[in-house]
């Protein structure tokens, strides 16, 4: 997609599609919903993500910092101190995929009802 044209998601070239996907992963939602109630250290950030790896999250914060969303502040003291945050626009993204996060929460049962449907009439 040429530098000038109009951001299209839907267009297959488009680079809003890997923002899209950056700030709507399993982790990125995750750590972005986190890093919105506060400021963050690593080990406070993987305790309070169940489930994700040292690997997963080192990967999530460093694209989600690349990407402009998030800041990491690494103090220069021993041991190392590193601290992330959001970024104004990181707060901005914070907020619209947590409102999907927590509407994802309500519906959940809903949803569940849904499936059970779907699959009693195909058995």
């Amino acid at each position: 997609m040429p530098v000038s044209a109009k951001p299209d998601v839907n267009a297959a070239l488009c680079p809003s599609r890997l923002v899209l996907e950056h700030v709507t992963s399993r982790w990125g939602v995750l750590v972005l919903a986190a890093l919105l109630e506060r400021t963050h250290r690593f080990s406070e950030l993987r305790r309070a993500i169940g489930g994700v790896s040292e690997k997963m999250l080192t990967q999530t914060l460093q694209t989600l910092e690349r990407d402009g969303f998030v800041h990491r502040d690494a103090h220069p003291v021993i041991p190392p101190r590193v601290d992330y945050s959001l970024t104004d626009l990181g707060r901005e993204a914070a907020e619209q995929v947590w409102a999907l996060a927590r509407w994802s929460e309500r519906s959940v049962g809903a949803v569940e009802e849904a499936r059970r449907t779907y699959d009693e009439a195909r058995s």
